[in-house]
């Protein structure tokens, strides 16, 4: 499992690309037939992807710095499948998987595995994970099951629909929350005006892009901000200082997660575009 530790804002500002990209961006999640797990120390994130490209399920590791008997003793654990159609076994209990179904994994389950209907045309499991103190039940959402909500216009290019699966009023969780993001064609930004919570990190996912397609991610104090360019399936940490908005070459996906003090989807110190520099 690869270990991230996150800088607070002044070590940010002298930072190169080279750096912010190693640093907060994970740009090889998806591996056929493999399990790859990131630990990031802001709220003790786990951020990872499962490609099952085989015949045979891929297990859930349980990495030796969680120093647990198994991956989610203390932790729960979201699933949102951005490839084809799959499944995962919870405890001998099987939950068929379509594309951008969503699963939740709580705490206290001992073997999760991951497989794909067709190998030739693999799931890609996305996941995100943090410690929980308290253990809910293992549940499935299909899309059509999401709260959805529309935001944004055509004329400032964010027409967009948020699909919200796990939070207060859906799946129930200790800390996570999690769902998605699409934008409508010809609408290319996402969360502008932009905004930070500090009760909370955040991670976005970016995928439904084209592989000559790019997202720009802006981050970063509101007076002090940067962008990384961003390939479908790579993913960005945000801390809580850090706004994460962006813009495409054309429209595209994020699944958007966040872990903290609270599940309030509404708690966000706003900025204005006018404090953007």
């Amino acid at each position: 499992m690869n270990i991230r530790l996150l800088p607070d804002p002044r070590r940010y500002a002298t930072m190169c690309t080279t750096e912010l990209r190693a640093t907060f961006l994970l740009d090889e999640l998806f591996v056929p037939s493999t399990v790859r797990l990131s630990h990031v120390d802001v709220d003790r994130t786990v951020i990872g992807g499962a490609v099952p490209a085989g015949n045979e399920p891929l297990a859930l590791p349980n990495p030796a710095d969680l120093r647990a008997a198994f991956f989610a003793e203390r932790r729960e654990l979201g699933v949102l499948n951005v490839g084809g159609r799959g499944s995962i076994t919870v405890d001998g209990q099987s939950f068929a998987m379509d594309r951008l179904d969503c699963l939740y994994v709580g705490r206290g389950s001992r073997d999760v595995r991951f497989a794909s209907s067709d190998p030739k045309s693999p799931a890609r499991f996305y996941l995100l994970s943090y410690p929980a103190h308290a253990a809910y039940p293992t549940t499935l959402a299909r899309k059509a099951d999401a709260s959805a909500t529309n935001l944004g216009a055509t004329e400032t290019a964010n027409k967009r629909t948020i699909y919200k699966y796990i939070h207060p009023d859906g799946i129930k969780s200790c800390q996570l929350v999690m769902g998605f993001t699409q934008l409508d064609v010809g609408s290319v930004w996402n969360t502008m005006p932009p905004h930070t919570h500090m009760r909370r990190s955040e991670v976005y996912l970016y995928f439904d892009l084209a592989p000559d397609a790019r997202v720009l991610h802006l981050m970063g104090p509101p007076d002090e901000t940067r962008h990384l360019v961003v390939a479908d399936g790579q993913a960005v940490v945000s801390p809580p200082w850090s706004i994460h908005a962006g813009a495409g070459t054309t429209r595209y996906a994020f699944c958007w997660g966040m872990g903290g003090e609270n599940q309030a989807f509404a708690d966000m110190d706003t900025v204005t575009v006018n404090q953007m520099k």
